[in-house]
């Protein structure tokens, strides 16, 4: 099962059995040695599967498996880990399975408004942009606010302009319109206007919340994610988002906000959060899970784990989270029901997961 999914290092780089040869070898030794592990998820919610067709499971494992090859190819070849989390994501962001660029759910303006976040493990360097409207792909934008800016994170109008200045594919609203997510937001208008609805609902159960009128709280967190560490050992993370059917007052989740559902530091984790965004930034979900690797020595699985199965239920929040260490081991807690997953190792298997119990 790929909820609590451990890859120990050890065997991805020597087998179950060291050589004897493995035997001296000293850290910096064992480090150089290709270990390269990738880790998506395409957001975490109400997912059963009493409720999904045969033909759309198939496809959303088709979308995962495809993101996952995206990734894989990029550190199979020597490519850095920050190439390779932007480009499963926009693998990601291309379909509209995910709600994340082309299927970006719609506010109540009837717009699509993406987020998105990216993060060098390495230097600690970081780029987002939040509230884009004309650029193809949220995920490369945030990569050109980190590589060819000064800042951090841009919004709105002054991100796109940035993004086109930057050279992002720029294009007109209506590529992101989906007729299914058109329909999501006129199902919400008609149940209740004054609500925000989490994306894939399979209900309109309604549980009081002083969030901004937020109701509908267990239902499917749409947001896509990925993080990597690279044969160089450097680990990276990658956020993408549409935030949330019929969102109001130009609401802002988690997902571009560094520290709360993005971040990466080689010298604990790479984590990319999905769940009820004001509940991770309240929490700060992705930079404690890194803080309590590195000051309270707890590994990547117990760490991701406080945050997700304690501290954000603790709030009344849901959602989930993927993350790996800087030897490769991975993490994918989840609260709800199911979470699009997916993991690929440097031998090149591919395994994928939807749903709590397999």
């Amino acid at each position: 099962m790929l909820k609590r999914l451990i890859l120990p290092f050890a065997a991805l780089v020597m087998g179950s059995r060291p050589s004897k040869a493995a035997v001296g070898m000293d850290r910096d030794s064992v480090a150089q040695k290709p270990h390269y592990v990738m880790a998506i998820h395409g957001g975490a919610g109400t997912i059963l599967k009493s409720q999904m067709t045969p033909e759309k499971e198939a496809a959303y494992k088709a979308g995962l498996t495809k993101a996952l090859e995206a990734g894989y190819a990029v550190l199979k070849s020597g490519g850095s880990s920050l190439d390779a989390v932007e480009a499963a994501v926009k693998v990601m962001e291309d379909n509209p399975l995910f709600n994340a660029g082309k299927g970006a759910v719609f506010t109540n303006e009837g717009r699509n408004e993406m987020d998105a976040a990216i993060m060098n493990g390495k230097t600690l360097q970081a780029g987002a942009v939040a509230g884009v409207t004309v650029v193809k792909n949220p995920i490369t934008a945030a990569r050109a606010v980190m590589d060819k800016s000064q800042h951090v994170l841009m919004f709105g109008p002054g991100a796109e302009k940035f993004a086109k200045q930057a050279g992002c594919e720029i294009v007109d609203p209506s590529y992101f319109y989906t007729e299914d997510r058109w329909k999501a937001l006129q199902k919400v208008r008609a149940a209740d206007s004054t609500k925000m609805q989490l994306d894939h609902d399979s209900t309109l159960q309604k549980k009081s919340s002083s969030l901004l009128g937020i109701e509908n709280k267990d239902h499917k967190f749409g947001t896509v994610g990925a993080v990597a560490v690279d044969k160089q050992g450097n680990l990276a993370a990658a956020t993408s988002t549409g935030g949330m059917t019929n969102k109001k007052f130009g609401r802002v989740g988690d997902s571009p906000i560094i520290g709360a559902g993005t971040y990466a530091n080689n010298a604990t984790c790479a984590i990319s959060c999905t769940g009820w965004g004001e509940y991770f930034i309240r929490l700060v979900v992705a930079k404690t899970v890194s803080d309590l690797m590195e000051y309270k020595n707890l590994s990547v699985t117990d760490a991701a784990s406080e945050l997700i199965m304690k501290q954000v239920p603790k709030l009344g929040g849901d959602g989930g989270l993927i993350a790996i260490d800087k030897d490769g081991n991975v993490a994918m807690p989840f609260n709800t029901a199911g979470m699009y997953r997916g993991t690929v190792t440097a031998d090149g298997k591919i395994e994928v997961e939807i749903y709590k119990d397999k």
